[in-house]
This record gives C-alpha cells, structure tokens and sequence, in this order.
C-alpha cells in the first residue's frame, strides 16, 4: 500500500482555508467523500485507473494551541497499490495536492 504524509505550518487555522482546502481538493479532480469540521476525506473519481490505484485524500487541520502559535494541516494521500517505482500514481497525486495546499498557506 503506497501511502505519503506531510505536515505543513499555517498561521491559524480558519473556516476560511478550510473552504480553501475543499476547493483545492475538488480542483484536483477529486471528491469529497467526509466532511466534519476540522478532518477531510476526499477520493478520486473511478474510471482513469485501476481500483488499486484510486487515492484516498485525508487532511486533518489541527488548530493553534496555547503552546504553539501556529495551526498544523496534516495531509495523508494513500491508496492499495504497491509503490514498485518511485514515481507511481499515489506520488504524483501526492505531489499536485501537496502544491495546491501548499500555495493556500
């Protein structure tokens, strides 16, 4: 199962960029699957690849707290294939998800 993480800083965490995050992510060509507050669920749509090679989207935006003064968005891309190569599907939607929440922030 090929699965990438990241974890990006924001300056806080609003309804804002959360609205931001959802249209980056349908932007991609993805759909929202779960939506509750501060986690997000979003998949791709079936028909360009094989069902193993389907992503699965999780962005968690985790607000500031008193300890830290910045919010936290942590981002899951996973899906069944194996990650034979080092550029497979997973990677390169990774990749253009990464560069859309990225450039929000």
């Amino acid at each position: 199962m090929a699965r990438y993480t990241n974890s990006l800083p924001v300056p806080a965490a609003t309804a804002r960029l959360r609205d931001a995050i959802i249209s980056s992510l349908q932007s991609c060509g993805l759909s929202m699957v779960y939506e509750n507050g501060d986690y997000l669920v979003a998949k791709e749509k079936p028909g360009q690849v094989s069902l193993a090679q389907l992503t699965t989207i999780e962005v968690l935006i985790n607000p500031p707290t008193v300890a830290t003064e910045a919010g936290c968005v942590n981002l899951v891309v996973k899906n069944e294939e194996l990650p034979l190569s080092r550029n497979n599907h997973c990677e390169q939607v990774f990749s253009a998800v990464n560069r859309a929440i990225v450039a929000l922030v």
